[in-house]
C-alpha cells in the first residue's frame, strides 16, 4: 500500500478524500486523515477500511514527523501559513507534497533542495488558485498555437450560492472560510492593467468601482478588482499586453452594500471594541456613527452615506437595526463581531447547494484582425458537505497527488500547475466530474 497523509479535514477536503478513497483499492492507497478535531477526520472517512482518522496537531513536531515519515505523499489542507514547517520535513525525509495555496517566499527558498532532491512541491492546485490557473494556460497555450497575440486577460471567480438556494437578498451564502470573505482586498491596494496604463484601487474604492460581468444562463454578476493582478504576468508570459486583470465574482448589488460596512469601519480587525459581548446589533453599529441628541441609528446611517434602497434592504435582512440580537463576543474586533453575525446569516444549510462561477475573457490579435476569446465555467454543488467549493478545491489536488505518486508529475521543485503535462490531464479528468469550460470566439 502507498500512504498519503492529508493534514486537514475542513470545508475542502471532503470531495479529495472521496476522490482518493474511491481509488484506493485500485490503486493500493491507504489514507491517514489528520486533524485537530478527530471526530471531523472520522466523519469525511465514511468508515472506509484504507482511511485511519487521527487526532493531529501540526505544531506538535515529533507527531508531525512521526506521520510525514510514515507517508509516501503529503497533502496539506491548512492555512497558507502553516505549509512552511510541513514542507521543511518533508524535504528532510524525502516525501512530495501537494497544497492548494499559493507560494509563499518561505516555500519558493526550499525549490533548489526539492529539485536536488526530486522532490515535487505541487502548490496553487485548487480552484483560484489551481483551476484558474490551468484553464487561462490552455487557452492562451492554444491562442499562442493558433499564432494568436495576446493583447488583454482578464480571469474572475467567486464561490456563490445557486439559484436553488438563493433565499437571501445578498445572493451570497459562506461555502469557505467566512473570516477570508470578511477581509477580502484588505493589505494592499488592487493592482492591475487597463488599456496600457496601470490602475491602483484602494481598499476604501475597492467595492465602489466593480464591473459587470454576464454569464450565459445564469444571469448577471459583478466583479472587483483582486489584490495584485499582475502577479503572474511572468508566469502566464503577458508581458506586452495592454489590459491584465484577475477579479472576484459576486452577484449584482452585492458590492454596493458591502461598501457601507467597509466605510463604517465594520470589516475593521485592527483592535478590539469594548464590552463587545453586551452589546446589541443596534449598539454594535452606532460605535461608528456619530453622536446625536434626537437623531436615531437609521437617521445617522442615512446622513453619512447615500445609501440605496437595494443596499438597505440588504443591511435589514443582517438584523444590524436589532435591538434585541447579540453576538455575544467578547473581546472582538469589529471585523470577528461582523463575521459572527454572517456566520448565522449566511451558513449553508444541509440541502442548499453553493456554485462556482469562473470566467476568462481573453483579447488577441491574427491576421490582422482582433478576437476575443471568452470561457466560463460553473459548477453546482450537491449539499453542504460535498460542495462546489470542495470539488473545484479538492479534486485537483486528489489528482496532483495521485499523478505525482504513478510518476506522471516528474519535474521536481517547488512549481504552480502551469505546464501542459500537469494541466492537460488534470482538466480532462475534472471535465469528468462536471468540472468544464464552455468557450466562444468572437472577431471584433
Amino acid at each position: 500500500m502507498r500512504h498519503i497523509l492529508i493534514i486537514g479535514a475542513g470545508r475542502s477536503a471532503s470531495s479529495l478524500i472521496r476522490y482518493l478513497l474511491e481509488r484506493s483499492e485500485a490503486e493500493q492507497l491507504h489514507l491517514v486523515i489528520g486533524d485537530l478535531s478527530e471526530a471531523l477526520a472520522t466523519a469525511k472517512t465514511g468508515g472506509h477500511p484504507n482511511a485511519t482518522p487521527i487526532a493531529f496537531d501540526v505544531t506538535n513536531t515529533d507527531q508531525r514527523q512521526a506521520e510525514i515519515r510514515k507517508a509516501d505523499l503529503v497533502i496539506s489542507m491548512l492555512p497558507a501559513h502553516m505549509h512552511v514547517d510541513v514542507a521543511r520535513d518533508c524535504l528532510s525525509l524525502g516525501k512530495h507534497m501537494v497544497t492548494a495555496s499559493y507560494v509563499s517566499e518561505a516555500m519558493l527558498a526550499l525549490d533548489e533542495e526539492a529539485r536536488a532532491r526530486g522532490l515535487v512541491f505541487m502548490n496553487e492546485i485548487g480552484l483560484d488558485p489551481g483551476i484558474d490557473h490551468m484553464s487561462a494556460m490552455k487557452l492562451l497555450d492554444e491562442i499562442r498555437s493558433e499564432g494568436g497575440r495576446i493583447t488583454a486577460f482578464e480571469s474572475h471567480c467567486g464561490g456563490l450560492v445557486a439559484p436553488e438556494s438563493d433565499d437571501n437578498l445578498w445572493k451570497y451564502k459562506f461555502s469557505w472560510a467566512p473570516r477570508n470573505v470578511v477581509l477580502a482586498g484588505q493589505g494592499g491596494a488592487a493592482k492591475f492593467l487597463e488599456n496600457g496604463s496601470y490602475k491602483y484601487i484602494p481598499y476604501q474604492q475597492l467595492f465602489r468601482r466593480t464591473l459587470p460581468l454576464s454569464v450565459e444562463g445564469y444571469g448577471d454578476f459583478e466583479v472587483y478588482a483582486n489584490r495584485d493582478s499582475l502577479k503572474y504576468r511572468e508566469a502566464y508570459r503577458l508581458d506586452g499586453v495592454e489590459t491584465l486583470l484577475r477579479g472576484t465574482v459576486r452577484r449584482a448589488g452585492y458590492c454596493a452594500a458591502w461598501d457601507v460596512l467597509v466605510q463604517l469601519g465594520m470589516t475593521d480587525d485592527t483592535y478590539t471594541v469594548d464590552n463587545s459581548e453586551t452589546l446589541t446589533h443596534r449598539e454594535f453599529l452606532n460605535l461608528f456613527l456619530p453622536y446625536h441628541p434626537s437623531r436615531s441609528v437609521e437617521e445617522k446611517l442615512r446622513a453619512q452615506f447615500i445609501i440605496n434602497d437595494d443596499s438597505w434592504r440588504k443591511l435589514e435582512e443582517l438584523e444590524l437595526f436589532s435591538a434585541e440580537k447579540r453576538a455575544g463576543l467578547p473581546h472582538a474586533t469589529p471585523a470577528q463581531w461582523l463575521e459572527t453575525v454572517l456566520a448565522e446569516k449566511w451558513a449553508l444549510q444541509p440541502s442548499d447547494k453553493d456554485m462556482i462561477v469562473m470566467y476568462h475573457k481573453i483579447g488577441y490579435e491574427r491576421n490582422g484582425k482582433h478576437h476575443q476569446r471568452h470561457s466560463q465555467m460553473v459548477v453546482i454543488g450537491d449539499d453542504r458537505t460535498y460542495t462546489a467549493m470542495a470539488k473545484t478545491v479538492g479534486l485537483p489536488v486528489a489528482i496532483a497527488a495521485l499523478m505525482i505518486l504513478n510518476g506522471t508529475i516528474r519535474t521536481p521543485g517547488v512549481q504552480l500547475p502551469l505546464r501542459p503535462d500537469v494541466y492537460e490531464p488534470i482538466l480532462a479528468e475534472l471535465a469528468t466530474y462536471g468540472v468544464r469550460f464552455v468557450e466562444k470566439d468572437i472577431t471584433l
